[in-house]
């Protein structure tokens, strides 16, 4: 099979991370940083103490509009929505202004097509803000944009725009001395914010487990913030390869190893994702399939792992307590926060009780794996008391 040999996409700062020393790599096409100097396990437990800051310019983001705005903000919100929800597993109806949503795009077969997600841009009815993976961007933009363009409405990428995620305790009160106001953001909330340089995007939200924050900025804007954002001794330079090691300490699935377009909401353990509107009106793309797991059971289901031993990786096997073959990992690394291998994967749920003893064949040998409850870590996400 001939090998993909296409050159590496760049972002608006990969200049800035060459120049900060990043051990860089391929990513979705894209070259990125992987770690800086001081390495995955200290950048990990950085953003979790202090404040990391990422380049995940390479991800998805785009709006969705209505093809005229009628001047009923109501209307013209049902319109945006009734764009994109025949995609999706989410209440994009019921969404308030300046909420974010998680969904999820499936296909016809139930599978997960993509995770990601939609906000409503506030003081802007007839707008959608979505932000999908980095792997998925193409296929995903395509499917979106038909479906939007086929009810008259528009579908704008943010093209070479720079997305910044600001993560760890201490994210909200180092923007906020740049950016004054983010710090009234609750988690999932997204707020269009005007500062001397320019308009920005802010939406508290991420993918570490950490409260944070993720900055959508115009391409002028992307290096002098990067710069603003590193003046401060709070904040470090954080490659993907913590990215992944918080994330995975969080729970948090990645699409293309723990969730793809083969595996459900139901055995992903994504079922939160199915807003009640949804289920009862079964108007989804796979719905027979989810709704017939959530009445009946899935086939297997995602489970955490506490791995004793060395790591068990992406493909190691995992064992049944009779020694059967009865999953594989899906995701697995050491957690420099727990210092211990964790894992992800897929198993029958007949052996998804916490505290199963399980076993995972890490280079032909047999380590104990005992199923945990996720996350691994807690996450320290800051909501807003429901009024």
């Amino acid at each position: 099979m001939p090998q993909d040999v296409s050159p590496l996409k760049s972002t608006l700062l990969t200049a800035a991370h060459r120049a900060l020393g990043a051990a860089m790599g391929p990513f979705a096409g894209y070259d990125m940083p992987i770690h800086y100097a001081d390495g995955v396990l200290k950048e990990t437990l950085w953003t979790r103490q202090s404040c990391g800051l990422f380049d995940v310019s390479h991800m998805g983001t785009a709006l969705v509009m209505v093809g005229k705005a009628s001047g009923d903000d109501q209307a013209d919100h049902r319109a945006v929505s009734a764009m994109i929800e025949p995609l999706i597993c989410g209440d994009i109806a019921a969404l308030k202004p300046g909420k974010l949503r998680y969904s999820l795009l499936l296909n016809d077969g139930g599978g997960i097509d993509d995770d990601l997600i939609v906000g409503r841009v506030p003081d802007s009815p007839g707008v959608l803000y979505v932000v999908v993976n980095a792997g998925n961007k193409d296929a995903d933009f395509a499917r979106i944009g038909d479906a939007v363009a086929a009810k008259g409405g528009q579908f704008k990428p943010f093209q070479d725009w720079a997305l910044l995620a600001l993560q760890g305790p201490k994210a909200v009160q180092v923007l906020s001395g740049i950016v004054p106001g983010v710090e009234h953001l609750g988690f999932m909330e997204t707020g269009r914010f005007t500062t001397d340089e320019g308009i920005l995007i802010i939406s508290r939200c991420g993918y570490t487990g950490e409260d944070g924050l993720e900055i959508l900025a115009w391409p002028t804007l992307a290096k002098p913030l990067w710069d603003r954002l590193l003046a401060n001794e709070s904040v470090k330079p954080i490659g993907l390869g913590a990215r992944d090691a918080l994330r995975l300490e969080a729970g948090l699935p990645l699409h293309g190893h723990d969730i793809d377009g083969d595996i459900s909401p139901v055995e992903a353990d994504l079922a939160f994702a199915l807003s009640p509107r949804r289920r009862k009106a079964g108007d989804f793309p796979g719905a027979a399939v989810i709704l017939n797991q959530l009445d009946q059971g899935p086939p297997r289901i995602r489970v955490g792992l506490r791995v004793d031993g060395a790591p068990a990786r992406e493909g190691a096997v995992i064992l049944g307590p009779d020694g059967s073959n009865i999953g594989v990992v899906s995701s697995g690394a050491y957690s420099p926060t727990l210092r211990r291998p964790i894992a992800m994967g897929l198993v029958p749920p007949h052996f998804a009780e916490p505290e199963t003893q399980l076993g995972v064949i890490v280079r032909e040998r047999v380590q104990t794996a005992l199923v945990t409850t996720l996350p691994f870590v807690p996450h320290t996400y800051v909501r807003k008391p429901i009024a």
